[in-house]
């Protein structure tokens, strides 16, 4: 019994019938964005996980990230404010700034542990 990749059971499927092969998915397993985007629909509609991944030939596992970025993207669509370049900008800028305060925090520490072994200067008796 020869070896199934996935994606390649809809392939075969198509081939058995007659149907012409769909370019989108591969034998591979790839799916654009609109098949994923379609089995993410029907799931939504009620379609159960199990027929949908057999249908395709894809693992529940699978389908259930595709469904779980669908819903994150569609979240990202919906927030308040949209981000833009700016948030990214701000995101580095905060991180830069957490750095150096990292590092001036350390340099302190380490210049408070000299002192404290040596005296920064020396002074003379005064006669």
């Amino acid at each position: 019994m020869s070896k199934v990749t996935r994606g390649s059971v809809g392939a075969e499927r198509a081939k058995a019938s007659g149907a012409p092969i769909d370019p989108s998915t591969t034998s591979r397993g790839r799916f654009s964005v609109q098949k994923k985007t379609e089995a993410v629909l029907r799931m939504m509609r009620g379609e159960s996980l199990d027929i949908v991944s057999r249908d395709l030939g894809v693992t529940a596992a699978r389908l259930s990230e595709w469904r779980d970025q669908f819903h994150a993207g569609a979240q990202a669509a919906l927030r308040s404010r949209p981000s833009d370049e700016r948030d990214e900008k701000v995101k580095d800028l905060q991180a830069k700034v957490g750095e150096l305060t990292m590092d001036n925090e350390l340099l302190q520490q380490k210049i408070e542990r000299l002192e404290v072994r040596r005296p920064l200067t020396h002074r003379r008796s005064q006669k």
